[in-house]
């Protein structure tokens, strides 16, 4: 078993799934490196529900980390889970090029978030001067129209 999927495994024990009792652990390796963990907290207002991948990019995000390369996503229920729409789209802000590793009780499957997500919703896919506007960490200028 890989050391991502070990990771994977030992957050998913962590999970708060008391609805529907489904467990996921994601485990997310960085470009530097390091590995950042995130499990899936559900809630009473089901669409409140936070799904793994995203808490470990979450995670990696708040500890300064922005370049992934791969993720190893694991769940109780025995198969090889793929992530959620939402899950590929933020992974997609990160790495287009993300490796992928489904770790199920008997199964492992690998693939890629290209593969999963063919044709993402990129930052590319914005106006230009809207981009650089939100990646400089301020609003875009609204004009003002004169009466």
């Amino acid at each position: 078993m890989s050391d991502l999927v070990a990771a994977a495994r030992e957050v998913m024990a962590r999970a708060h799934a008391p609805y529907s009792g489904f467990r996921v652990g994601a485990a997310l390796r960085t470009r530097s490196g390091r590995v950042f963990t995130g499990c899936n907290v559900e809630n009473a207002a089901f669409g409140l529900t936070f799904c793994a991948e995203r808490g470990a990019v979450a995670a990696a995000v708040a500890a300064g980390e922005r370049e992934f390369v791969e993720i190893a996503i694991v769940s109780s229920g025995g198969e090889p889970t793929s992530p959620c729409g939402a899950c590929r789209q933020v992974l997609a802000e990160f790495a287009e090029d993300l490796a992928i590793v489904l770790a199920g009780d008997r199964e492992t499957v690998r693939t890629s978030l290209r593969e999963l997500l063919p044709s993402a919703f990129r930052a590319g896919n914005l106006a230009a001067r809207r981009v650089g506007d939100y990646s400089e960490g301020r609003s875009p200028k609204r004009s003002r129209r004169r009466k």
